[in-house]
């Protein structure tokens, strides 16, 4: 890999992890069209600990809350009932369902999970069930109102971002949206629900960051990796912020209408012969 690549993906990490336009998608789409190559699975779940990082930074304080109370709340039954205690553990069980695909098609994801074809059919699928979700929604749930059963389908909304192009934001805010929640909410507990399964994805995924076993995987130095994934920290943090002020005050239709367009040109490109889908 050359310190051009490892920038410029380490960038476009931080861009689109927590935008609902899928950052797995965008560093194999990136990689093909001005690369020639595929940085690989494990090149986009290490890096995406930079992005972790910065929603450890981000909510810290909301996360330490979330984590002394759970744990206070194992022998304290007087806590059981406030959100914290309960918000710890629609994370852990709405983390089960990517633990356990994650491990079932492990294969799969790293292999023909990439094809570029399936990548724009996900863009566009996935950006036509936002739409939906934006309209139908009535968001009128807020934290307080979240249920185990939100976070469960939350949950198996994250584990189909396993595919590249489907997103994990985008995944949970759609079935947020669908669930009747607010936009805002969705994507708080989306922040959460996406620590634990990323971290220890990242970290399972170093050792073979540097030893790809796909045909024709860019593999980075020790030194590219650690650059890429800091500039995704430091892009990510800002994109939290921005993120949260935009849902906020904005629809999803901004995304809708640009995943269509990414998917829409990406299949241009292999109809053309510019890029292959593999």
């Amino acid at each position: 890999m050359t310190w051009v690549e490892a920038i410029v993906l380490g960038i476009v990490q931080g861009l689109t992890e927590f935008l609902p336009v899928s950052s797995s998608g965008h560093l194999r789409i990136t990689s093909a069209i001005f690369f020639g190559r595929d940085a690989g699975a494990s090149f986009t779940a290490v890096t995406q600990l930079g992005t972790e990082a910065a929603v450890l930074i981000y909510f810290f304080k909301d996360i330490w809350r979330i984590v002394r109370t759970w744990c206070l709340g194992l022998v304290d039954r007087s806590v059981r009932s406030s959100l914290d205690y309960r918000m710890g553990w629609y994370v852990i069980v709405g983390t089960i369902p990517i633990g356990i695909f994650g491990l079932l098609f492990k294969d799969q994801i790293r292999t023909a999970g990439r094809d570029l074809r399936l990548v724009a059919t996900t863009l566009i699928v996935g950006a036509i069930v936002l739409a939906f979700a934006e309209y139908w929604g009535r968001q009128t749930r807020t934290l307080e109102n979240f249920r185990m059963r939100d976070g469960v389908i939350m949950g198996f909304a994250q584990a189909a971002a396993l595919v590249p192009g489907v997103s994990r934001s985008g995944g949970t805010l759609t079935a947020g949206l669908l669930l009747n929640l607010t936009r805002e909410t969705a994507a708080r507990y989306s922040f959460l629900l996406a620590i634990p399964a990323v971290v220890i994805s990242g970290v399972f995924s170093i050792p073979d960051v540097f030893e790809p076993s796909a045909p024709g995987t860019a593999a980075p130095s020790g030194a590219q990796m650690v650059v890429a994934t800091v500039i995704a920290f430091a892009i990510g943090y800002a994109a939290i912020a921005w993120l949260l002020r935009y849902v906020a005050h904005h629809t999803l239709y901004l995304f809708v209408l640009y995943r269509v367009a990414l998917g829409s040109l990406v299949f241009c490109l292999l109809l053309t012969g510019t890029i292959n889908a593999t």
